[in-house]
């Protein structure tokens, strides 16, 4: 398969490795995008934290909650950063964001279709347009998410609208403490970007595959290593890892002698409270998204020749 600038351009921008180094990625998983990704991380030029991709469109992140047990959180995309700080794109976020607390839908198709509640007679769509219309730079809804909980939620906005964070906990106290203390958690979410909230919805498959990567790694690093000491440095390695992608194993940023689960057993205890965090929602603006950048794509062919 032939290798093109925009497939190199496009795998650097995913794993944050070297234009040569994607290229021949890509020429030895024959074009296949997920087994050079996974071709990079063997051989140490790629992490997967960063397989997300770069930061590239501007645009907001909206939260509502209501009494604690219903919300929302929207991302709405500008062309510029311009435009996003403007208070007409910020009220139409804050609409949106209420919208999609009331709404019944799950994707985005059909929620854009359905009618626009700050106007009656206009579906969501037609009230993008116009707003488009008169903001005079293309927009667009992107994502939605709606939680309904029996114990409370929280939400944080960090950044102006960079970051939104929503956390969902099963608690059967709701005070201002814990409330505050919820609200610190979004703030680790939002800091710390976790991926799970705990070991348990881990999947096998993700450890296998982390597995044979950190295997591949070990043995790029030493290939002379005896198989037993590449075991042992590969559970050390994997427990570090899952340390930082499971939300209740990080270390908490507030109080480093504490993880995320200690911290909230402390709090649950100060408050003669039950408390287990059930879920949480990160938007960050853009996230996986691309600028056009001409100079960049130029500079990419120039190098493949």
């Amino acid at each position: 398969m032939a290798i093109t600038a925009a497939m190199v351009k496009e795998l650097r921008e995913i794993t944050g490795a070297g234009m040569m180094d994607c290229k021949k990625a890509l020429n030895e998983t024959n074009g296949n995008m997920e087994e050079a990704i996974e071709y990079l991380r063997k051989h140490g030029q790629a992490k997967a934290e960063k397989k997300a991709g770069r930061i590239a469109a501007e645009g907001l992140v909206g939260a509502h909650v209501e009494n604690d047990k219903l919300a929302s959180i929207v991302e709405v995309n500008s062309e510029t950063d311009f435009v996003a700080q403007t208070d007409d794109f910020k009220d139409f976020v804050a609409a949106v964001a209420e919208q999609a607390k009331k709404t019944g839908c799950t994707d985005i198709e059909a929620f854009m279709d359905e009618e626009w509640l700050a106007e009656p007679g206009k579906t969501v769509r037609e009230a993008l347009t116009a707003k488009i219309a008169v903001i005079g730079e293309n927009l667009n809804i992107r994502r939605f998410e709606k939680v309904v909980s029996e114990g409370a939620i929280v939400s944080y906005i960090h950044g102006g609208g960079r970051i939104g964070v929503l956390v969902d906990a099963d608690t059967d106290v709701v005070n201002d403490e814990i409330r505050t203390a919820l609200r610190n958690v979004a703030m680790q979410v939002a800091a710390m970007s976790p991926v799970y909230v705990s070991r348990d919805e881990v999947s096998q498959e993700y450890i296998d595959k982390e597995t044979e990567i950190l295997k591949a790694q070990a043995k790029e690093e030493d290939p002379n290593k005896p198989d037993n000491i590449i075991e042992k440095m590969i559970v050390g390695r994997l427990n570090k890892q899952l340390k930082e992608v499971c939300l209740l194993d990080q270390v908490y940023v507030q109080d480093s002698d504490l993880t995320v689960g200690q911290y909230i057993d402390k709090v649950a205890k100060e408050n003669n409270a039950n408390i287990k965090i059930a879920k949480f929602i990160r938007f960050e603006t853009g996230e996986g998204l691309e600028k056009k950048s001409d100079d960049f794509a130029a500079e990419v062919a120039a190098q493949l020749g």
